[in-house]
């Protein structure tokens, strides 16, 4: 009776919990979605087609491509300088630049230059947050 009262946890483990939970239910909520939708989903290749065929690949891909670079080199540009988000502000400096002159359609020297500035001074700030106010370390 008395190892009903006690509680051990695996601190090894213990924080993939809650990731495990949600993607168990995220899968149960797309099979069930599979399932009853299957007619919709299957006649949809006309509307993809035309969709895929318009799109603006470029800046699809270019943003994909800039999002995996970004998240990939966070946390080995953070192991440089551990536990002080530096990971963070160095990757996310270039990041935010990178994806606004993407999508920028008129790249002028007007136009960049309030783009160059909150690509400095967004992610300072997002830091600057989390570091000293939240005491949160960023990668």
């Amino acid at each position: 009776m008395d190892a009903l009262t006690q509680v051990t946890i695996d601190f090894e483990t213990s924080h993939l919990v809650f990731p495990r939970l949600i993607s168990v239910i995220l899968a149960l909520m797309g099979a069930a979605i599979l399932l009853t939708k299957r007619q919709r989903i299957a006649g949809a290749g006309g509307y993809w087609r035309e969709t895929l065929s318009r799109m603006d690949k470029a800046r699809f891909f270019g943003t994909l491509a800039l999002t995996l670079l970004y998240f990939s080199l966070m946390v080995p540009v953070g192991d440089i300088w551990p536990n002080t988000g530096r990971g963070f502000l160095i990757c996310s400096v270039p990041y935010v630049l990178a994806t606004g002159l993407l999508f920028m359609h008129d790249r002028t020297i007007r136009n960049v230059v309030p783009l160059a500035i909150v690509a400095l001074l967004a992610p300072a700030l997002v830091w600057w947050l989390f570091t000293d106010l939240f005491f949160l370390t960023l990668p």
